[in-house]
Order: structure tokens, then sequence, then C-alpha cells
């Protein structure tokens, strides 16, 4: 399997979308702060992820995510969260 998954940062309130065959290991490195990507906006909050059969179906669902349509689609998507949560770009 192939997760996309969005996390939402309570330092600077902004979203991160990625992708990975281990959720598991790819959230602890990120909660951990090993990741570079994410390391300097901890603490994280895991708030969504869909599952993939093929990496590329994945690795298109992603790309598709941190663009401009698919940011917007995802913030309507996720708009009761994010409220809850304090992310103040909807």
């Amino acid at each position: 399997m192939y997760y996309v998954y969005v996390l939402l940062s309570d330092k600077d309130k902004q979203l991160y979308v990625g992708f990975t065959n281990n959720l598991k290991r790819r959230l602890h490195e990120h909660f951990s702060g090993k990741s570079t990507a994410t390391k300097n906006r901890l603490p994280l909050k895991f708030i969504h992820h869909e599952a993939y059969l093929k990496w590329s179906d994945a690795k298109r669902r992603e790309t598709y995510l941190k663009g401009g349509n698919g940011k917007a689609q995802l913030k309507i998507q996720l708009q009761d969260i994010l409220t809850e949560l304090g992310y103040k770009h909807l």
C-alpha cells in the first residue's frame, strides 16, 4: 500500500502533504523531528490520509494536493477539522 497523508503544524498552522509506503515509520520520522521537511514546524497533528494500491496513483494524488486546485479542494474536504484546529487560511 501507498499512503498520501496530511499534517498540520501547530507552530505555523500550515499544511504538509506527503506520501509513503510505510505510514507508521514516516509519521514517526515527522513527529520525532527526523524529517527535514517538517523538523522546524513541530509539533504536528496527523489530520488525514488516503491509501492507494499503486505507487503512481499515490504520487499523482500527492502532486495534485500540493497544487492550487488540489490544495483548495483539500481545504474544502477538511474544512471542519481545520476550523476546529485553528487553521486560518480557508
